[in-house]
């Protein structure tokens, strides 16, 4: 919803959206894989489980995690749609994260923010009260030196 939102109101993409809550979106900014589109029994058919994600260098991403490579847990179909890609980034958004590939977008930050990511996985799936998912803890981090200043 972040890549939506940021589509509408700073790309100028008004009428922006997800294919899974819009199928018939103007700009369907996330969407179905392309290798999903002609499947009509979905059961089975998404992208679950543990993946292996790049972060880029020089990233909030990059700092909190500390490393390179990281592998984060998904259970989904839905994917950014790499043909915004290019317009989404020249406004300002930077993808922080991405499949070994590159095909696959899995985190986006907002640069001017002071503490902004979006990501295509759940971290809620590693997190545990006694040990916080990175980015959990670092969020509770910045919020309260925020609350601080």
């Amino acid at each position: 919803m972040a890549v939506v939102e940021f589509a509408r109101n700073v790309a100028g993409l008004n009428n922006a959206h997800s294919s899974e809550f819009n199928e018939g979106t103007e700009y369907p900014v996330i969407d179905l894989m392309p290798e999903q589109k002609d499947i009509d029994e979905k059961g089975g058919t998404m992208r679950l489980g543990l993946y292996p994600c790049k972060i880029k260098e020089g990233s909030l991403a990059g700092r909190i995690y500390g490393e390179s490579l990281i592998y984060e847990r998904h259970r989904h179909r839905y994917e950014f749609n790499n043909e915004y890609r290019e317009l989404l980034c020249d406004k300002g958004l930077v993808i922080s994260g991405v499949s070994p590939s590159e095909r696959l977008v899995e985190m986006i930050e907002l640069p001017d923010h002071p503490w902004f990511i979006g990501v295509q996985f759940h971290p809620e799936f590693k997190s545990r009260p006694n040990r916080a998912h990175p980015l959990f803890k670092d969020f509770i981090r910045a919020s309260l030196e925020h609350r601080n200043k």
